[in-house]
């Protein structure tokens, strides 16, 4: 028989509790994913670039696909930036090749008046890219001609024309070129 105070002890320490189970307290693989894509001080960024302090950014690739592709075993809907989903797909070579992408459109959109680089993006993104401009076609409150990457074809662009209400389905960019010929055209969309 096991008296209060040893029972309370062993509780403590984790080797068993009165009844005989047990304690076993195993992080879960979902909370270690959300500390891994946990962006510190990125809300005040201007680029993707200045958005990457999170782990998957810095910790070596082939440990951080890995560990995502560990984690997505237990939720397929797991938050990650769109150049994680294509580099576990085998659609992109490299992470590097994916912060290429994006700082090639941060290069071509921070020097064109009317867009901006918004970091705050849902959890494990890279932050997309609003032309503010196109606010102003909307009569209520809305929100602007959005630029977005996305794993889901290999133009990796998706451009989402303003709108108030629910969103209406993304139109592909068909990559870098694509967005540079047809920059002004898309500036122009009539909202959605």
């Amino acid at each position: 028989m096991v008296d209060a105070s040893s029972s309370r002890d062993l509780a403590l320490t984790g080797d068993t509790y009165s009844s005989g189970e047990e304690l076993r307290v195993e992080p879960t693989i979902a909370l270690e994913w959300s500390q891994a894509i946990e962006q510190w001080g990125s809300e005040r960024a201007k680029s993707p670039a200045e958005a990457r302090g999170a782990w998957l950014h810095r910790a070596p690739e082939q440990q951080v696909l890995n560990f995502y592709l560990s984690a997505r075993e237990f939720d397929p809907h797991l938050p990650a930036p769109w150049w994680l989903r294509a580099l576990a797909a085998g659609d992109i070579r490299s992470r590097t090749d994916g912060f290429s992408v994006e700082d090639r459109v941060a290069k071509m959109l921070a020097t064109r008046p009317g867009w901006v680089f918004v970091p705050w993006a849902a959890e494990g993104d890279s932050g997309f890219w609003e032309y503010m401009p196109s606010e102003r076609a909307l009569t209520v409150p809305g929100v602007p001609t959005t630029l977005t990457l996305t794993h889901r074809h290999g133009g990796w662009l998706d451009v989402i024309p303003a709108h108030a209400g629910s969103p209406p389905s993304p139109i592909p960019v068909q990559g870098l070129a694509d967005l540079r010929a047809n920059l002004a055209r898309l500036e122009s969309l009539p909202p959605a």
